[in-house]
């Protein structure tokens, strides 16, 4: 039976917001002289919690996803875990080597070049000189920065960075390796080969803590998977139940949301999300199946006439795919509210993440609501279809089906 490595209890960060300083105390006296009084008051200061009574488990071996909005409170419960910052509320116990890889510039010395903070690194850590010896030149080779090693770092540009900074925690061996969304500054060859990295340390029986908005990464590498939502936990629990119950509340109207969108408003969305072949709502699309776009909305007026069309774009801005049927009209209903349903047969676009915009209008005539990044999924490997890699420029964002024939 595997043992428990991270033990979080109640934890909760609060910070306060809008602090200020004096320059100098040349300033504080001119202050005190105009407005003594007033300069010995304490300005009013507004707190907020960016992680609210956490407490969780994490075993031994076990690699765990965490997911949720920007602000969510993801990067606070790493930096907790990681000693760099001390919870407000709370407590955690940590049990092994911690390896991190948080925001950039975290963890190495500028002054200092890429081979002294990898020796830094690991002396942190708790290695011996011999150990990271023996490590030393796969870490360079997988950071692939053999000719900058010996440049100091503050010359680095933040790609190679972060290569040098991922390279140094994931081999030298920490029982616990957290990693943030600062993967997304590498390109996506490299994101690929840390995925790989990734995978191998959980499968050589170290614990994983992964933080990242792509949930087709979460999904492949992780066991287990946390949804934190304005500081507090939300679920915890299988991959893919929680991944889909996120999915549906990004896709799900809230009080305050507000979408990136464009139109007279005639016609308005107010619901948009993306369903597998059985017409149930997901996260995951497999590669050969059909899956379809169901939209809700209203419109200005009863039986009004519009058109749709739907965008699907990678994460980098990549225009993957645009479908329009011109010659299909949608009606709304006396009452002025609709409910449509957009069918894509066999779909072929490469396993990854992908993001929705949904257009309503009349062609050539007027746009009435355009919506960016209405919602996300991803597109994953199936029974029908064997592709073993994510979608890159190298490969292409379509599969096809090529029919081959010898000929004599």
């Amino acid at each position: 039976m595997t043992s428990t490595v991270i033990h979080a209890e109640s934890l909760g960060k609060n910070y306060r917001r809008g602090l200020q300083t004096f320059p100098g105390l040349r300033h504080a006296l001119e202050n005190f002289l105009r407005a003594p009084l007033q300069s010995l008051r304490r300005p009013k200061q507004e707190t907020f919690w960016a992680l609210k009574d956490v407490s969780l488990d994490v075993r031994e071996g076990e690699v765990l996803g965490l997911i949720g909005r920007n602000g969510a409170g993801k990067t606070t419960l790493l930096k907790i875990l990681s000693r760099i910052t001390r919870p407000t509320t709370g407590f955690a116990e940590i049990r092994g080597r911690v390896g991190s890889l948080l925001e950039v510039g975290t963890g190495f010395h500028p002054e200092l070049t890429g081979r002294e903070n990898a020796f830094l690194s690991g002396a942190i850590l708790g290695m011996s000189k011999c150990d990271i010896t023996r490590k030393f030149d796969e870490i360079v080779a997988f950071a692939e920065l053999e000719k900058f090693i010996d440049t100091p770092v503050k010359h680095y540009s933040s790609g190679m960075y972060v290569r040098l900074a991922f390279a140094v925690a994931a081999h030298l061996e920490p029982e616990i390796l957290l990693v943030d969304e600062v993967l997304a500054v590498g390109d996506i060859r490299f994101q690929k080969k840390c995925m790989g990295k990734m995978d191998d340390v959980s499968k050589a029986g170290r614990t994983v803590i992964l933080v990242s908005h792509n949930v087709g990464a979460i999904g492949q590498l992780c066991h287990r998977c946390l949804w934190l939502e304005k500081g507090s936990l939300v679920a915890d629990g299988p991959v893919d139940g929680t991944i889909n119950e996120y999915v549906k509340s990004m896709a799900t109207p809230q009080e305050n949301r507000t979408w990136e969108r464009a139109g007279t408003g005639r016609v308005r969305f107010s619901a948009i999300e993306v369903c597998d072949p059985d017409g149930l709502p997901a996260a995951h699309v497999p590669m050969g199946y059909d899956f379809c776009i169901r939209a809700a909305g209203i419109a200005e007026g009863a039986a009004t006439e519009f058109n749709v069309a739907l965008q699907l774009v990678t994460p980098n801005g990549v225009l993957a795919m645009w479908a329009y049927d011109q010659f299909k009209t949608f009606r709304a209903t006396p009452q002025g509210e609709f409910l449509i349903e957009i069918r894509l047969p066999q779909l072929l676009l490469m396993p990854g993440s992908y993001l929705l915009n949904l257009w309503a209008g009349r062609a050539g005539q007027e746009e009435f609501d355009y919506v960016k990044n209405a919602t996300s999924f991803d597109v994953i490997q199936s029974d029908r279809i064997l592709v073993t890699d994510t979608v890159t420029n190298q490969y292409g964002l379509f599969y096809g089906r090529p029919e081959g024939t010898q000929l004599k």
